[in-house]
């Protein structure tokens, strides 16, 4: 099985100045995970190679899977926010939409604190969406601060 290893710097070839800190590399460890890890990880595979010539797959679903686990702690069960074509968006559904994105961030950042893969693209948007959230008085702190504990 597959796994992400985040800020190692195991070897004496390597150096850092910043104690590894973005660096990730996969390892392969036939051995590694439980049975339902290893069966969960055949069945991403298995929809991969069924839908590759359909859609275009997420490819770093083994990744979100090894951080969803390891930042367990994080709920994710939150409902998604569906709106009818002539249905208002009312600020209930904006706040449950803000708190699910914020929480899949989290729980999808790895433990040296930054995203793994080719994802930082969409973080270009999160300080003007902070901004107007607080001028719209949307609390992310108090969201933040509820979901840690």
């Amino acid at each position: 099985m597959w796994k992400l290893k985040v800020a190692d710097g195991q070897g004496p070839w390597l150096y850092s100045t910043n104690n590894f800190v973005g660096r990730q590399i996969w390892e392969f460890d036939p051995d590694a995970g439980t049975p339902e890890e290893r069966e969960a990880v055949e069945k991403a595979r298995e929809d991969y190679r069924k839908n590759r010539s359909r859609v275009h797959p997420c490819s770093d679903v083994l990744m979100r899977m090894q951080l969803k686990k390891e930042n367990s702690n994080i709920d994710l069960s939150i409902p998604p926010v569906r709106l009818g074509e002539n249905e208002q968006v009312n600020c209930e559904a904006v706040t449950t939409a803000l708190k699910k994105a914020v929480r899949l961030s989290c729980a999808i950042q790895s433990k040296d604190g930054h995203w793994p893969a080719e994802n930082s693209g969409p973080h270009i948007y999160m300080p003007p969406m902070i901004l107007k959230s607080s001028r719209s008085e949307l609390h992310i702190k108090e969201e933040l601060s509820e979901s840690d504990g």
